[in-house]
């Protein structure tokens, strides 16, 4: 009988030597669900399918070693602290529905049992997903989104990885401003009164609601004169009403928030009624997926979108191209925005989990609100990942940064994107104006 006890207290005192060995929250982890809810049919599939690509991309890095790639999570094969946990992704298809987005979420939560969400792309979406995740106290990270609103609420169990479109739009009126001071590759000073009326078509959507009130805001912080500025229903069949208010009038510089379906039927209308403002500039999403360019071929020669990867980042950055090329061989494509900051959002996740060393929403919560990622890490041109724990912008990243690309016919005969601003690492002459369709 005591032989029975000892063995029995000396397997006790074993499992307690293995539990101050074991990385708190790692004990029985095998894997960490992060559910993942993209557009992956409606007018959006496109993004979806850029979005999905490249959250797979940055889990498949994270779950197995990939030496050559100078990323923490490409030399773990899982979360390590989390005893080499493997990230799952859960995916659904929110189809631009922020219903529909809203009781995925809930499902993922309570079904699924997911220890996290990543998404959602539609800012009318994450808004309603996120309130889910706040009411439940489950922590999401977005990677795309970018109402300025998203990160205005207060809420303590969301975070963003992408600037938001104040950022974008600010970057706008710079090249605007550049134009009129000469700083624009290629192209001498413009004068002012060459671009100072504007107007704007916005989808009427969380996101296009935004984006139209701020590029109001700023035309009028930067001295310039909006002429027409108008919301339209996403989705839309013909856009034929709207291209005509915008012609009539008769602005220098016309403005666009719209996703993938929209954003070809405007361009397609703007060809077909031969508008011709001096440029043209879309609020990424649907002017940069690659069905716009390769829908429109031609057509889309000259006109500017903003953007937070660019192929031409590769030249600079080392492991923007490596993880390119990975992305590439998968896809057919380049990456691009949507692609690139999906995978960032899914990375960041990874490096939340490993400080966390732990799946509690308050341990993955804290170290969120901890995290820094370097710069060198990122595919993105910015200059890292931290996110703000106090003021008006909780859960912002405040190290990020965009692009301005306009579309050009390349060397190789190609239609892409090269970077005009910011305008120190501008790859190519500015197109100015824009040229008659």
């Amino acid at each position: 009988m005591k032989s029975y006890t000892r063995t029995i207290v000396a397997i006790i005192g074993m499992f307690a030597v293995i539990g101050f060995l074991v990385p708190s929250g790692a004990w029985a982890v095998k894997e960490v669900k992060i559910g993942v809810i993209y557009p992956l049919t409606g007018g959006a599939a496109a993004a979806g399918r850029e979005l999905r690509a490249g959250a797979e991309l940055a889990a498949e890095i994270a779950n197995t070693v990939m030496a050559d790639l100078p990323m923490t999570m490409a030399n773990n094969s899982g979360i390590k602290s989390l005893g080499g946990a493997k990230i799952v992704l859960i995916f659904k298809d929110h189809e631009g529905n922020p219903t529909l987005g809203a009781d995925l979420a809930k499902k993922l939560i309570l079904d699924d049992k997911v220890d996290g969400i990543l998404g959602c792309y539609h800012s009318s979406v994450t808004k309603t997903v996120s309130a889910v995740c706040e009411q439940y106290g489950i922590p999401m990270i977005n990677g795309s989104s970018t109402s300025p609103d998203l990160t205005q609420r207060g809420f303590k169990w969301f975070w963003r990885t992408t600037p938001h479109d104040k950022w974008f739009t600010k970057d706008l009126f710079e090249l605007l401003k550049g134009l009129s001071e000469g700083k624009v590759r290629g192209v001498s000073a413009v004068s002012k009164k060459e671009l100072m009326n504007l107007a704007s078509a916005c989808e009427k959507t969380e996101w296009g609601s935004h984006v139209s009130g701020l590029i109001e805001e700023l035309a009028k912080e930067y001295g310039f004169k909006m002429k027409k500025s108008l919301l339209y229903a996403a989705k839309s069949a013909d856009l034929s009403s709207e291209v005509r208010s915008l012609k009539a009038a008769r602005p220098d510089v016309m403005l666009f928030a719209s996703y993938a379906s929209d954003a070809i039927l405007m361009v397609k209308t703007l060809n077909a009624q031969k508008a011709q403002p001096k440029i043209i500039w879309g609020q990424d999403a649907g002017f940069e997926v690659p069905e716009f360019r390769t829908t429109l071929g031609d057509s889309v020669v000259g006109i500017l979108t903003r953007t937070v990867f660019l192929p031409q980042v590769v030249q600079v950055k080392k492991v923007a191209g490596q993880v390119n090329a990975l992305y590439k061989a998968k896809t057919g494509n380049d990456l691009t925005g949507a692609s690139a900051r999906s995978f960032t959002g899914l990375q960041t996740w990874v490096h939340v989990l490993e400080k966390a060393g732990s799946t509690k929403p308050a341990d993955i919560q804290a170290a969120a609100n901890a995290i820094q990622i370097e710069g060198n890490e990122l595919v993105v041109p910015w200059a890292g990942i931290k996110f703000s724990t106090s003021g008006d912008e909780l859960g912002q990243n405040i190290l990020g940064s965009g692009l301005i690309g306009q579309y050009q016919k390349q060397k190789d005969g190609n239609i892409g994107l090269e970077i005009i601003y910011p305008f120190d690492v501008s790859s190519a002459d500015m197109i100015y104006p824009f040229p008659k369709w």
